[in-house]
């Protein structure tokens, strides 16, 4: 994949969205209003997605992001799991996503779907199919941590940020997308990416609005509560 500015601009903003994350629970030691759920989602989509470094190598950038996106988010699964006392602030109550069953089971399904009907049994190819895979899976991957924010009154401010550049970090990508197709000669349009990365992007479509709001009015950052 070529460097342009969207993309570094995009890959920036997914780096800053874990940074400011992990800054929040080792800083303030508190997991309250994060979704633990979301972050094992992640870390199946990055996992299933970058095999790849075992077989392929493409760039030193490449590999130190991949490698980072991995590593960072079972960093934070870990820590709100089993790191005291940031665990014992993790509200499971809240965090209620049926993410295995709801998520994960579907997005196999349709990545099975999808890769057969596009290469046959007789072009199978499992990487292909595991890559498929990671992209549908992170389209949705954010559903439990906005869950989460909707069953609380007021967002906390790091994590409303956090939440913000997880999201410019996608809409960066579309405008990458968007960007290649208009300079690269021979480049390769996936339908798919398209269809999740928009997806992706219109999911965090009203939590913008609110963040968006309470930035330019200076209140407190609150979403609508689901009773």
């Amino acid at each position: 994949m070529s460097m342009n500015i969207f993309r570094l601009a995009g890959d920036m903003s997914h780096v800053f969205s874990i940074i400011v994350l992990l800054l929040r629970l080792r800083v303030a030691k508190n997991a309250q209003g994060v979704s633990v759920r979301t972050h094992e989602l992640f870390l199946v989509v990055f996992v299933t997605r970058y095999l790849d470094l075992f077989t392929t190598y493409y760039s030193l950038y490449n590999s130190i992001m991949k490698i980072l996106y991995i590593g960072s988010t079972a960093s934070i699964v870990y820590t709100i799991k089993f790191q005291e006392p940031i665990k014992s602030t993790y509200d499971v109550m809240k965090d209620t996503f049926l993410h295995w069953k709801f998520a994960v089971a579907p997005c196999v399904v349709v990545a099975t779907i999808t890769h057969l009907v596009g290469s046959g049994l007789a072009d199978f190819d499992l990487m292909e199919l595991l890559w498929t895979f990671s992209i549908y899976l992170e389209s949705i991957a954010i559903l439990p941590q906005l869950i989460v924010l909707q069953r609380y009154q007021e967002v906390e401010n790091l994590t409303g940020n956090y939440i913000f550049f997880m999201g410019s970090y996608r809409f960066l990508y579309i405008l990458n997308w968007i960007y290649r197709a208009h300079t690269e000669e021979h480049y390769r349009h996936h339908w798919v990416v398209y269809f999740c990365g928009v997806l992706q992007t219109l999911l965090y479509a009203d939590f913008f609005y609110y963040y968006l709001k309470s930035k330019s009015t200076g209140g407190k950052f609150q979403l609508p509560t689901a009773n």
